[in-house]
């Protein structure tokens, strides 16, 4: 094995001009509709003053991007941490565009962010920062234009904040300007567990495509956050064994499988996976390399690349996190013959539910939780065929699949609205 890996150097915007690149090239496009493609529709960089508790004045950066509208409004999550910049953004809204083409959704691909740390804030402070960043992009966004979700850093509360703002200056209660929110105010059932459950369904399809049951798989999960906590606990109800996890402080495992419960609640109660008792410590990079029958990266990006991929011993990746391999990393995974499951397919569970929660709000009725379900597992299983019939088809890996199908029908879409004026 490798010593752990130096600083990754790829930035998720190169990785995700790199994987348009390869596709155009597949599909044969010219280079205006190439740029296009490549090119956010609209962009903002605000300003966003924030009077701390204290009474000092600090100032944060925020931005919203549309990366595409063509097949319809933007969609795409909320991001809080301190290494948000305009690039990370802007590719985090072109693979939204990209997932839901790929899972059919009358969606195009936007993503926001403000640079700040909500560990380091209290629930007032980033309440004040969301409701002034909200104001400032307020033109920008809306339930026909526009719909944010909760992303890194962000969470329900986030989103109602969201909403209020929105709606106290139209005038009118808003429900559809957001998703993710609390049930309480207009917010689905199922969408706090969407991605995660996507993930489960897209592994059990890659399995049995393979010809294997989940039921004794060993899982090994990278990033206990809203993803990866939740998928351990699902793979684990549906007979896998999640062998290891980690967060940020570190990573625990157990070769007989973790008791996913009972690490839950110790997470709960001390914020970390780390010290979990019945387990072994090791680091991320050992975890990324344990011989496990999937890996699923699900913290952020880059974490696969030319260095780690060597030593992944996985047979299947299953991108739970938005771009965690990097274009290096796939080739080396590829060379070696890892499976990867795509982002764009893989964690599209999210915006499939969202999706959901915005038909529900702008028609005003609200589905039960097994409809839900069950409208999941059907978008979910049904793009993964998709992508894993042309895949077959043209010999191409699933991610170069799931782009040709994503890249294609928004290019379809310009083509047929044609150039204005």
């Amino acid at each position: 094995m490798t010593t752990p890996s130096e600083p990754h150097t790829q930035s998720p915007l190169a990785t995700a001009q790199a994987q348009l690149a390869a596709a155009v090239r597949h599909l044969g496009y010219d280079d205006g509709l190439h740029a296009n493609l490549a090119t956010p529709r609209r962009e903002v960089h605000v300003s966003v003053p924030l009077r701390m508790d204290s009474g000092e004045i600090r100032l944060f950066h925020g931005f919203r991007v549309q990366h595409n509208v063509s097949r319809g409004p933007g969609k795409g999550g909320l991001r809080y941490h301190p290494s948000v910049d305009i690039d990370e953004v802007r590719a985090l809204a072109m693979w939204m565009t990209w997932k839901c083409a790929v899972v059919d959704l009358p969606f195009g691909g936007a993503k926001g962010g403000v640079a700040i740390d909500p560990r380091e804030h209290s629930a007032s402070e980033l309440e004040r920062v969301t409701r002034r960043y909200t104001s400032e992009i307020m033109p920008m966004i809306g339930p026909d234009t526009d719909i944010m979700a909760p992303d890194m850093g962000t969470d329900e509360q986030t989103m109602a904040w969201v909403m209020d703002t929105y709606s106290v200056n139209q005038g009118h209660t808003i429900p559809a300007i957001v998703t993710g929110k609390p049930i309480a105010v207009g917010g689905s059932l199922g969408r706090s567990t969407a991605t995660s459950a996507g993930v489960v369904h897209v592994t059990e399809s890659a399995l049995r495509t393979a010809g294997e049951p989940l039921d004794g798989r060993t899982i090994a999960v990278q990033g206990f956050g809203k993803v990866g906590s939740h998928a351990a606990q699902i793979f684990a109800r549906a007979g896998a064994r999640v062998v290891a996890v980690s967060d940020v402080d570190g990573a625990v495992r157990a070769d007989d499988g973790l008791d996913v419960g009972r690490l839950t609640e110790h997470v709960a109660a001390t914020g970390t996976v780390v010290g979990f008792d019945n387990a072994d410590a090791l680091t991320n990079d050992e975890l990324l390399a344990l011989d496990v029958d999937v890996l699923v990266p699900a913290a952020t990006q880059g974490v696969i690349d030319e260095v780690t991929a060597h030593d992944v011993r996985a047979r299947f990746v299953v991108e739970g996190a938005n771009g965690p391999t990097t274009t290096e990393g796939d080739e080396v995974l590829a060379k070696n013959g890892v499976t990867v499951v795509p982002d764009v397919l893989a964690n599209a569970g999210g915006v499939v539910v969202s999706y959901f929660e915005w038909v529900q709000a702008n028609q005003t009725y609200w589905w039960t939780e097994r409809e839900i379900a069950e409208r999941l597992e059907h978008r979910m299983v049904a793009a993964y065929s998709a992508v894993a019939d042309l895949a077959r088809r043209e010999g191409l890996s699933l991610r170069d699949a799931a782009l040709a199908i994503g890249v294609k029908r928004v290019a379809e879409a310009h083509k047929t609205r044609g150039l204005y004026p």
